[in-house]
């Protein structure tokens, strides 16, 4: 998929809207604790502000719930003052999104301005689509860039029906989305083999459709966090307290089947009397949990057997983690196959999210080939979908 991109536009002198995805994690005193998708975006920023623009920067935090009273958490100010520091150049934060502050500010931006509007969410208009808060936030600019990929598979205003209101010689990618954009085709066109995928996390749910077009690419496709033991109840093992998405066990069944071989489960794992990161804990081979104990991470064994094939793979890509790594107990799992992959001499890709979150706390996020900005915008991406929000983009 080529679309046009920010080299593309006539960027001196002009404003240019830039929707991106500051939607970071913060401490509880509200400072960011993880600034990753913040320098992201500097390529694309630093880009138009060297070639004479000024930038009105569009972005969510959160969900807000849309009552000023209970939204202060989800203000932009600190995201902004962070922003400032990585750019090095004074960045203006405004209150509103589309009202007179927000107006008046973006009439004003001189070359090399940088403006921050208020978390977009905070008007009804970005969530509903609605076109006339489109045109309010369009008319602040002159052009327009989506560099959100991590919101990409969302219909939002700032997504889809703001960049409508330019002509589509205003319209562009930023460097991030075109970055993502060009990993996720040769993942899923041109993958250097052997290729492995890692699927953990919760929910079989959740990744269906991914493991369904990812099973004729890939040489073997490797089970961990808790959507093992949906597998397993599946396959007529008993589970003992493990979360088991019991609603989808004929799914599970009919990835079984249709994966044969191809899937891998987990051959021991780390079980606990409960979720407190305090409780006793053991690690049981084969695919029976004990009544009494629920799985937290795959066992020692299983780490070992995947650090081997992903060490012998040409690609690994990797979505959700190994167990509960938030807690030190239960993320040995999860961190044996980060270090594997910061290990690998093959291209190794890792999809967003909690995923991301994880290699970016153990170190490792710097020795991968890709960290993806974006959780569900990768799955969905890895599932085959086309977002709106990329068609509304000139293709080159």
């Amino acid at each position: 998929m080529s679309k046009q991109t920010i080299r593309d536009l006539d960027l001196s002198g002009k404003k240019v809207l830039v929707r991106v995805d500051f939607n970071v994690p913060l401490t509880k005193e509200g400072a960011v604790s993880d600034d990753r998708r913040i320098k992201a975006a500097l390529p694309t920023l630093n880009f138009a502000l060297e070639h004479g623009a000024s930038l009105v920067l569009v972005s969510h935090l959160g969900r807000p719930s849309g009552k000023p009273e209970e939204d202060a958490a989800f203000r932009l100010d600190r995201v902004a003052e962070r922003l400032q520091e990585l750019l090095g150049r004074p960045v203006t934060k405004v209150n509103d999104t589309v009202g007179p502050e927000a107006q008046a500010a973006a009439a004003a931006l001189a070359p090399g301005g940088v403006l921050v509007l208020e978390n977009v969410r905070f008007n009804p208009g970005e969530k509903k689509g609605d076109p006339t808060f489109a045109a309010a936030l369009a008319g602040l600019a002159d052009a327009y860039v989506n560099d959100a990929f991590g919101t990409c598979h969302r219909d939002e205003a700032s997504m889809v029906a703001v960049p409508e209101c330019f002509p589509a010689d205003r319209r562009a990618i930023g460097f991030l989305v075109e970055k993502e954009l060009q990993i996720l085709d040769t993942l899923l066109k041109h993958p250097k083999p052997p290729m492995v995928a890692l699927m953990g996390g919760a929910k079989v749910s959740d990744k269906i459709l991914v493991i369904e077009n990812l099973l004729p690419k890939v040489e073997r496709l490797l089970i961990g966090g808790a959507m093992t033991y949906t597998f397993l109840k599946a396959q007529g093992h008993p589970t003992g307290k493990s979360r088991v998405e019991a609603d989808k066990l004929d799914e599970a069944r009919h990835l079984l089947e249709l994966a044969g071989d191809k899937l891998v489960l987990p051959q021991d794992h780390l079980v606990a009397t409960s979720l407190d990161p305090n409780a006793e804990t053991k690690v049981v081979a084969g695919t029976e949990i004990p009544d009494g104990w629920l799985g937290l991470d795959i066992g020692p064994a299983t780490a070992a057997a995947y650090g081997e094939l992903i060490k012998n793979a040409g690609t690994v890509i990797w979505n959700g983690p190994m167990g509960k790594f938030e807690d030190e107990p239960y993320r040995k799992g999860t961190v044996k196959v980060a270090e594997a992959m910061a290990d690998s001499a093959g291209v190794t890709v890792v999809g967003g999210g909690e995923t991301a979150e994880a290699v970016e706390e153990f170190g490792y996020a710097e020795k991968m080939s890709h960290v993806s900005t974006g959780g569900g915008a990768f799955l969905e991406c890895l599932e085959g979908k086309s977002f709106n929000s990329l068609k509304v983009i000139p293709d080159r």
